[in-house]
């Protein structure tokens, strides 16, 4: 090979506008109905093709403006980004070596969906490094094998998705949406928070609201999370931490999916940042203003 080809990317993270949880299946999985969208908020990687023979290879590191960081300590062959190489891998019938370097800002457990979205990016990335010529619908196939949230974030943007994942309608458009993130320093375990979920289930499903929303983005008030009462519930922290953004916010505050990220609708671009400045002032918490965006085009460099 006498050039490298090399694709950087971003990996946004998701946030669940509106989230309603049904009971669950028989097989023990969730339905839900969620409104998501990506934000700006994002992991970088980086994917270099190798020489047919060679091995690939794999780094996770957090990225020097990280604001809230955890251990690396998970196998390399869990990662979402590496499994998603695998099963691309799986889907063509040989390997197709890479090396794969991946700067994380989207914190670990936070319910931004932020390993769901390195392994969309890995999809994409390998896809056009090889010139696979898969469709979007291909790459979401593959991704329903990875995770619930991976087929949204194929493609990103604004989509009302249901069921476990595998059902989407999109929207034309990505709504004008301006939010701060907040990231306190606590994990909520998915597992717990859908037990903790089942343990009092809400009486009517509100499955059937999020269906009706035509695109335009409820007042901040009407925003909900049937997962935000079991996250709290499981972790009492994040309930305190919720009242101390609620009281210098002066309106409401949601949890992101499963938690543990909180995030406040903000009115435009300068409220955001502001509000975010605040928090970190007088808080100490992590506050990173964000809007919500498509996916961003890929960078396909050719290197001697």
């Amino acid at each position: 090979m006498s050039t490298r080809r090399v694709i950087t990317t971003t990996c946004p993270a998701k946030l669940n506008l509106v989230l309603a949880v049904d009971p669950p299946r028989d097989d023990g999985m969730h339905p839900i109905a969620s409104w998501m969208v990506t934000v700006d908020f994002v992991d970088d990687l980086e994917v270099t093709q190798l020489e047919p023979d060679r091995f690939s290879r794999y780094a996770i590191l957090w990225h020097e403006d990280a604001r809230r960081t955890s251990d690396i300590d998970w196998p390399i062959t869990s990662d979402l980004a590496v499994r998603a190489h695998q099963a691309i891998e799986a889907h063509v019938g040989h390997t197709l070596p890479v090396q794969m370097k991946l700067q994380k800002r989207i914190p670990v457990g936070g319910g931004l969906g932020g390993g769901s979205s390195n392994a969309a990016a890995m999809l994409r990335s390998v896809n056009e490094l090889y010139e696979l010529a898969l469709d979007d619908s291909t790459l979401e196939s593959i991704a329903m094998t990875l995770g619930s949230d991976v087929p949204f974030l194929v493609r990103g943007g604004s989509a009302i998705v249901e069921g476990v994942g595998d059902t989407m309608t999109r929207h034309d458009a990505v709504p004008v949406f301006h939010a701060v993130l907040v990231l306190p320093e606590l994990t909520c375990p998915t597992g717990a928070v859908y037990a903790a979920f089942d343990q009092d289930l809400p009486p009517t499903s509100r499955s059937g609201e999020v269906r009706g929303l035509d695109g335009t983005i409820p007042a901040a008030e009407a925003l909900f999370n049937d997962l935000a009462a079991p996250a709290m519930r499981v972790v009492p922290e994040l309930a305190h931490q919720r009242e101390r953004v609620a009281v210098l916010a002066e309106g409401p505050v949601h949890v992101s999916g499963s938690g543990s990220t909180l995030f406040v609708p903000c009115s435009d671009a300068l409220h955001a940042g502001h509000l975010a400045t605040a928090l970190q002032d007088q808080l100490e918490l992590p506050a990173v203003p964000v809007a919500a965006r498509g996916l961003e085009s890929p960078i396909l460099e050719e290197i001697q």
